[in-house]
């Protein structure tokens, strides 16, 4: 099988894998890049470092950075409560920095923290393979910072102001943005994706606390309110040139509105929300990325924040704790393994795959190690993979992992 193509993200998340020195962005605001970027600003009275990055390059970080020190370290202001905005604040923290975090900070990092036994192997599953690091990372930091933003708040330091601006849910409830008023520099983090002019991941494959659309769209105001000369984000080169923003800007709050507005129409209309996932298409002029987040996955997220849990679709069982799989194995035994195999094999001849796999799921539940399931489940998935056109990272390591994992239990050479 040939592998799709190396999605966008996986490339911005190894950027600073061959980086050798700090990229100067202007004469006084400095770039690294990790998992998620840190960047340093150099005032009269010391610097300011917008996050820390990931614990396990925090020597590195820290390294890169030394040249490009103009005095002491007086704050660390975190754009979110994810590890790898804020992994190295112990290796960058001097006895006077304040580090600075959004509201929220202190719960939602508790929460993920509690969290990490299920979140790591799910995280694994689709990052292990990308960020490469032969191992599991080191234990994120426990950090508390000594300021938490309420809305907003405003410092000057070494002839600089800044401000920092609530603006939550492009990723965590804690979320900000770092504002230069003076020299029009809007720090966002991951406010608007990893990736700049994209669709929002409104809930992650890995799983976390849903981003609201309707907060996520606040948001977008509020950064396009501050009409900035420069937008920095947690990945990639900086966005330059007011115009080029404004613009990205409204078409990034288009197309969340226009697949918000599609799905709730679409309820009314008496749509399932697999019949509106399977349908969504964004109208051209309002076509944007789909690297993290995809616009089926953003109609699944909407429809749950609007209408909560239950599909009625599903019937009685959605009520309870009892999924159809429970029956799978029963259904194999009544079907027999071979007739699954062979319908699953006539979806595959008409381009169904996801039927195919159905399928083959029952088939497997009542003989786990069947050989011709696991090959034509291999098969459907190496289809999938092919169709996504591998841009999207979470739906490209999904299926890679998939893959990978039939390959080992068939005893083939992984690819």
């Amino acid at each position: 099988m040939t592998k799709a193509g190396s999605p966008a993200l996986a490339s911005l998340v190894r950027a600073g894998d061959a980086q050798s020195e700090a990229i100067a962005i202007t004469p006084f605001v400095w770039q690294v890049n990790d998992i998620s970027n840190l960047y340093l600003i150099n005032t009269a009275d010391g610097d300011v470092l917008i996050n820390t990055g990931f614990m396990d390059n925090s020597e590195r970080n820290r390294a890169l950075l030394a040249p490009h020190r103009s005095g002491p370290l007086r704050r660390i202001v975190l754009t979110q409560s994810h590890a790898d905005h804020f992994g190295g604040v112990d290796a960058f923290r001097e006895a006077e920095t304040i580090v600075i975090g959004g509201p929220g900070f202190d719960q939602a990092w508790a929460d993920m923290k509690r969290l990490q036994p299920f979140f790591g192997p799910r995280s694994a599953k689709l990052w292990g393979n990308t960020l490469k690091r032969g191992g599991a990372p080191r234990p994120a930091p426990d950090v508390k910072p000594d300021v938490l933003v309420d809305r907003t708040l405003a410092f000057e330091q070494g002839g600089r102001r800044f401000e920092l601006i609530h603006a939550p849910e492009g990723e965590t409830v804690d979320g900000l943005i770092v504002w230069l008023p003076n020299e029009r520099i809007a720090f966002t983090g991951n406010l608007t994706g990893p990736v700049w002019l994209s669709m929002p991941f409104l809930c992650t494959v890995r799983g976390d606390k849903p981003r609201a659309v309707w907060n996520y769209l606040a948001s977008l105001e509020k950064l396009r309110a501050l009409d900035a000369d420069m937008v920095v984000t947690g990945h990639g080169e900086p966005i330059r040139g007011r115009e080029r923003i404004r613009a990205d800007i409204d078409r990034m709050y288009g197309a969340v509105s226009w697949v918000r507005d599609y799905t709730l129409d679409g309820m009314n209309a008496g749509k399932t929300v697999h019949e509106l996932m399977r349908s969504v298409r964004l109208p051209d002029h309002l076509a944007i990325g789909e690297f993290h987040g995809k616009v089926s996955w953003a109609v699944r997220s909407i429809w749950d924040q609007y209408a909560g849990w239950v599909h009625y679709e599903d019937g009685t069982t959605a009520l309870y704790g009892v999924p159809r799989s429970d029956i799978d194995a029963e259904l194999a035994e009544l079907a027999g393994i071979q007739a699954l195999c062979e319908l699953a094999r006539r979806h595959l001849g008409a381009a169904r795959s996801l039927q195919a796999i159905h399928l083959l799921d029952i088939a497997l539940a009542g003989e786990p190690d069947n050989r011709e399931a696991l090959a034509l489940r291999k098969t459907a998935h190496e289809h999938l993979l092919r169709a996504s056109g591998g841009t999207n990272l979470s739906e490209t390591m999904w299926l890679r992992s998939e893959i990978a994992a039939m390959q080992a239990t068939l005893g083939e050479e992984q690819s």
